[in-house]
């Protein structure tokens, strides 16, 4: 498993019970986690001083139940990027922490490029592959189909003082800007997707994760430059093993374009219990 233990500004406090205990800054919040079936002891008293818990309902989805005040919005800060961090109704925050495991990697493949990089960053949610790889010194480009999402993203990037000249801001259907910068004969040196497991696009279009995903990938690996260095695919959808990526990749990529693919877990470090908590996985095809 790869592991994302450099945070300060973030912690994974404690699990339990389908819970999560974290400290975001100063700030301490209590979310749901489905996989986290074990009922371990809740020892620590920050379970009990927490800002806010997040219930969800019967009916699906949630809401915050505030049990201190807090801030509608702050910042935390990963080396030298800086995060807007909210609450939102789907127990979000605006930052998936465990992928700063692969901020670092995809940095350090642009730094020791030397020469300049293209990065196409898909499914881009808030930024932070974006901002990480801005940082790093490549020229990127940031889809998302929504409009929310990359304006959210915009603050990120602002926040981290990344160069604007660098950065395309698209919001559109993930499919079909691949499709025209196809015909349009565009090239990236990396391309990283984060793809959800259901989704619609903004002209209504339905995206079911296992159904699209190899034909996705097939596309994607056309906008692959001659001298291409990487291709990342992240997965928080049970179904989609670390493995079931990697085939893919070794399948599609490799044939094309040589290297190697590995798939793996990523997870977080749990203060309390010194083990790691899985969450989620990542594919990579590397040159």
């Amino acid at each position: 498993m790869r592991v994302a233990g450099n945070w300060k500004d973030y912690e994974l406090i404690d699990c339990s019970g389908g819970e999560r205990l974290e400290r975001w800054g100063d700030v301490i919040l209590i979310r749901p986690d489905p996989q986290i079936i074990w009922k371990t002891e809740k020892d620590s008293s920050l379970w009990y001083k927490a800002h806010a818990r997040y219930n969800r309902s019967s009916k699906g989805g949630g809401s915050w139940d505030v049990k201190r005040k807090m801030p509608d919005f702050w910042n935390i800060d990963y080396r030298d990027l800086t995060f807007n961090i909210k609450t939102t109704g789907f127990k979000h925050t605006g930052l998936f922490p465990e992928q700063a495991v692969n901020w670092d990697y995809t940095a350090k493949l642009i730094k020791d490029a030397g020469r300049d990089v293209r990065v196409l960053n898909l499914f881009a949610y808030t930024g932070g592959a974006t901002v990480a790889a801005l940082k790093a010194g490549a020229n990127v480009t940031h889809v998302d189909a929504a409009k929310g999402m990359v304006a959210w993203a915009k603050e990120n990037a602002a926040l981290s003082k990344t160069d604007p000249t660098k950065i395309r801001w698209i919001v559109d259907d993930c499919i079909k800007f691949v499709q025209r910068e196809i015909r349009r004969g565009n090239k990236y040196d990396i391309i990283i997707m984060d793809p959800p497991s259901y989704g619609r696009g903004p002209g209504g279009e339905v995206w079911h994760l296992e159904d699209e995903i190899y034909g996705f990938i097939e596309l994607c690996a056309q906008l692959l430059s001659p001298d291409a260095l990487m291709m990342m695919v992240n997965s928080y959808t049970t179904g989609l093993s670390p493995s079931v990526m990697d085939y893919i990749l070794k399948c599609v990529v490799v044939p094309q374009y040589g290297g190697e693919a590995q798939g793996d877990e990523i997870g977080l470090p749990v203060t309390s219990s010194g083990m790691v908590l899985p969450c989620g996985a990542t594919a990579i095809w590397q040159k």
